[in-house]
């Protein structure tokens, strides 16, 4: 059985509860001054900067959700079910070294350690919205590369129609493993055209930084126009794919969670409306938008599809 066990979403976790019992932490996020120097602070000892990052495009010019924030409030259900957990659990989990195996159908397979495979590749700031099944949203300037770099580099071959990701599996380091949440370990997958499309990146880092552990380090994936649980976190693992692969929250529970997972606000989950969406660090609601605001760019790749349908 893939799912023993699956929580149920309360409202209290669909409206950040936070933002309703501590006022004078919404007050705050107003004061710049006050804000920019935790977040200074909070950067200064929790991770190490990256050199030689440059511009990237389809950067957001709206306001970037504090890092302290970005760190703290997560959906990493290795290192355990609430929000807070994974920055609470993520102490004994190890990052260094670390390697990709590549594998499937492509012309080059093999196992690659981290450092070989983004050397490279020139790292980009990109300043992306990322929005949640549950109903909150960040703006985070992620650093990366895009991922069609990286994958050409495997030679995937005509037969290559998706492309599937695997985290880490190690319930000695990440406590959520433990614990009959999911079917571990984590897999996801993109279609082929999804993965080599420019606005997907393979994150290493944020706000000039490696990637924390709670964050999905030491690489990860970034999907914009996706609901967050496609964005991959602690990738040990890509295969190229003729035929769709089964995913972690498509197995899990079906009706929730599609192979697709377009942000969608006309396609509500089955417990919840994704009309709306809350920024953290934001008291009110502001209206989703289609593809998370991304339709533009990738609303073509699901030309003639039921979006209804294929969610």
């Amino acid at each position: 059985m893939s799912l023993r066990w699956l929580p149920s979403l309360r409202g209290s976790e669909v409206t950040d509860r936070r933002l309703y019992l501590d006022r004078r932490r919404f007050l705050a996020t107003t004061a710049a001054g006050v804000l920019l120097s935790a977040v200074a602070s909070t950067r200064s000892s929790r991770a190490a900067p990256l050199s030689g990052v440059v511009p990237g495009p389809f950067s957001t010019d709206e306001e970037q959700t504090p890092f302290s924030d970005v760190t703290t409030y997560n959906n990493f259900y290795e290192l355990g079910p609430d929000k807070d957990d994974p920055a609470k659990n993520a102490g004994r989990f190890r990052v260094r070294p670390w390697s990709v195996a590549i594998e499937g159908e492509c012309a080059k397979p093999g196992v690659i350690a981290y450092e070989d495979l983004i050397r490279p590749h020139r790292l980009e700031e990109r300043v992306y919205r990322l929005r949640c099944v549950e109903g909150w949203s960040m703006v985070i300037p992620w650093v990366g590369m895009p991922l069609a770099k990286v994958l050409e580099r495997f030679e995937p071959n005509s037969r290559a129609k998706f492309v599937e990701f695997t985290t880490i599996y190690a319930p000695d380091q990440l406590p959520g493993q433990r614990l009959p949440l999911l079917n571990w370990p984590y897999r996801e997958a993109l279609r082929m055209d999804e993965a080599m499309h420019p606005l997907t990146i393979f994150a290493v880092g944020l706000y000039g930084e490696e990637l924390l552990p709670q964050n999905g380090a030491p690489i990860r994936l970034v999907v914009p126009w996706k609901y967050g649980f496609k964005s991959i976190k602690s990738i040990v693992s890509i295969r190229f794919r003729e035929d769709q692969p089964v995913t972690t929250w498509s197995q899990a529970a079906p009706s929730e969670y599609g192979f697709y997972a377009n942000v969608n606000p006309n396609v509500d989950h089955p417990r919840w409306s994704q009309a709306k969406e809350r920024r953290i660090g934001e008291f009110f609601r502001r209206e989703t938008l289609m593809f998370n605001g991304y339709a533009d760019q990738v609303a073509g790749l699901y030309a003639g599809m039921d979006l209804a349908r294929h969610y």
